[in-house]
């Protein structure tokens, strides 16, 4: 008896009260953050450990592995950023849309201005960038600045604990997901492959199905679930990003379920899903000459894009509608 409740006081106690500290997710995150930065470039074993995230489970350079019948992601990065973080996208999506019918964006203005300055923190960033790079080879890369990582942006307001008012907090979440899906969409406008428009009319079958059985008021359970893992494989291989089926499956879940799925998985999502998410996706060798990036106008479009031009186009965008009352 003396071993488990030395395991229970130690050890397991202190992780709850860990868990439930609002500042937690970003601790963990920073965390990760600096331990996977100095694994990736712990001498000859930092080669090691950033290889060990893009292993090809078919062998192939391709972004899609074929098991069997099956298409699926190609690495374990691939896994993660593609599969795992639509967990996150779906948990992210159910507050949102619980805001949207009964909390802080239940108004149109108040919805309003998550999506404005969205759209001002996309355009900001891109036009500083255009500055730095117009008549360069470079010009091509605008949409770098103008994405955000929405993982890392509420991992850090997270940092900031009770100290930061819910409402801030859910604006940042709903503008960190349009600002997310905004980018997606322009990736597959201007950068994008082939749309898999098979798979993307299979998707939205799949949609349609999901708000049929709402509209019948069917219970939410296994064939929901099943549905949503198809309409997940159908937008990774409709050449969409597939985490947009986790926002997506999180608006067909209905109002009284949302709470109660929020609970379970807001502690797998955050202190397994994304710290896993910033061990692979910080796994970044930092080269010797690194500073003589500076020289380059990629880098300087890049930095002051993303550290100026994103805060500065968001907060122009809201000031602008908030002062026209219009939000």
């Amino acid at each position: 008896m003396i071993l488990p409740r030395f395991v229970h006081t130690r050890l397991l106690h202190p992780l709850k009260q860990f868990i439930h500290d609002s500042r937690a997710i970003g601790i963990t995150l920073l965390v990760c953050t600096a331990v996977s930065l100095v694994a990736a470039n712990w001498g000859s074993w930092g080669e090691a450990y950033r290889s060990m995230w893009n292993i090809s489970f078919d062998g192939s350079l391709n972004h899609h592995a074929h098991l069997g019948f099956l298409s699926l992601p190609n690495s374990p990065l691939l896994l993660i950023n593609d599969a795992l973080m639509a967990l996150f996208f779906f948990l992210a999506g159910m507050e949102i849309k619980r805001e949207l019918v009964c909390g802080e964006l239940a108004s149109i203005k108040r919805s309003a201005l998550p999506v404005v300055g969205a759209i001002g923190g996309m355009l900001a960033p891109a036009l500083l960038f255009g500055l730095f790079n117009k008549g360069t080879p470079f010009m091509t890369g605008w949409a770098v600045p103008t994405a955000t990582d929405i993982a890392f942006t509420l991992g850090i307001a997270s940092l900031l604990g009770k100290r930061v008012p819910v409402a801030l907090k859910i604006f940042l979440t709903a503008l960190a997901i349009i600002d997310d899906l905004g980018a997606i969409v322009v990736i597959a406008l201007f950068y994008g492959g082939e749309i898999a428009f098979g798979y993307l009319i299979g998707a939205i079958a799949v949609v349609v199905l999901l708000w049929f059985l709402n509209k019948r008021k069917m219970a939410f359970g296994w064939l929901h679930w099943l549905l949503g893992i198809v309409l997940w494989y159908c937008m990774f291989n409709s050449g969409i990003h597939a985490t947009v089926a986790g926002v997506i499956f999180a608006f067909m879940v209905p109002v009284p379920k949302l709470e109660e799925l929020e609970l379970k998985f807001h502690t797998p999502v955050y202190f397994i899903v994304m710290p896993i998410f910033a061990l692979a996706n910080t796994a970044i060798g930092i080269p010797e000459n690194s500073l003589q990036a500076l020289n380059s106008s990629l880098s300087w479009g890049i930095i002051i894009g993303l550290c100026i031009g994103k805060p500065l186009g968001i907060t122009t965008a809201c000031y602008l509608l908030v002062s026209r009352k219009l939000a």
